[in-house]
């Protein structure tokens, strides 16, 4: 691991306050940022960490964090009306609504900030994230309400970035012979005629109605990853590998092969909330450890 050497911590004093921790008996534990209600650490009863964070990431509001889980919300990319690519709930800071050992509820809403002024978004809104850990699991339950009199119309993602050993020996299982666009090469649609996804190069995929679940295999951490989904039918899998690693100031120039973003949302239709209606969506994390993978 690379600590952080004295004097260059990016962590301003403020920021370092604004963050909430969850436990859970068995010894699994996370922290959650109330900027972007931004989860940045998760580790299971077994002491590992199941998240990347960057070395490089800046603790400065209203940047959004690398690494972590930003919510990508009211906008996925480019995927909506807004120019702000990923929206504005991972620039945002949130409030904690609940909190209870293992659980933590964070709150955004249209009234927190002047949303339509800065980002161009005239919708009315309650979003809520609720994150609760188990021994070896990571459950996450987005919620939004529709407060105002018209349709809105949004695209939203969970843009987790998991910590593999190496990515280059990772795989991603359960897309075989899944759509996707290639955000690489013009958003094209092709299929993924592989059983696995492995990366050898930069890859940024987003496959459209996707199965209720799929595995990130890092053989090198002898661990698999099961993420099971519900009302999220899409899936991201990214990795900016060498040379977007080298441009992007925020995350080190090798990091890269230690992350994979497997990131499920609701991007392409978007998800059109009539007044006064709840869209709920969960995905559900399951971390097995110490197995042995061919």
């Amino acid at each position: 691991g690379g600590r952080s050497r004295p004097g260059t911590d990016k962590r301003s004093p403020k920021a370092m306050d604004d963050k909430v921790h969850i436990a859970h008996p068995s010894g699994a534990r996370a922290c959650v940022y109330l900027h972007g209600a931004h989860l940045t650490s998760w580790k299971t009863a077994s002491g590992q960490e199941q998240i990347f964070l960057s070395k490089e990431a800046v603790f400065k509001p209203p940047k959004a964090i690398r690494g972590g889980v930003p919510i990508c919300f009211p906008q996925f990319s480019d995927f909506g009306p807004l120019k702000t690519s990923h929206g504005f709930a991972r620039n945002t800071r949130w409030s904690i609504f609940e909190r209870e050992g293992d659980t933590v509820v964070l709150k955004l809403t249209s009234e927190d900030d002047n949303f339509l002024e800065k980002f161009g978004c005239e919708d009315s809104f309650t979003l809520s994230v609720r994150y609760t850990i188990t021994d070896f699991q990571l459950f996450t339950r987005l919620t939004v309400t529709n407060t105002g009199g018209e349709e809105m119309a949004y695209t939203t993602a969970l843009h987790t970035y998991f910590r593999v050993e190496d990515v280059t020996k990772a795989r991603v299982e359960g897309l075989y012979r899944v759509g996707y666009l290639d955000s690489l090469d013009g958003r094209v649609m092709k299929t993924d005629e592989n059983p696995c996804i492995s990366i050898s190069e930069e890859v940024d995929r987003i496959y459209l109605s996707t199965p209720p679940t799929v595995r990130l295999v890092d053989p090198i951490g002898k661990r698999v990853l099961t993420i099971e989904k519900y009302n999220l039918p899409d899936i991201v899998v990214w990795n900016p590998w060498v040379d977007k690693a080298r441009r992007t100031g925020d995350l080190g120039d090798d990091e890269y092969k230690e992350m994979l973003c497997v990131e499920t949302g609701c991007i392409k239709p978007a998800i059109k909330l009539a007044p006064g209606t709840v869209w709920k969506a969960e995905q559900i994390v399951t971390s097995k450890n110490n197995v042995s993978i061919p």
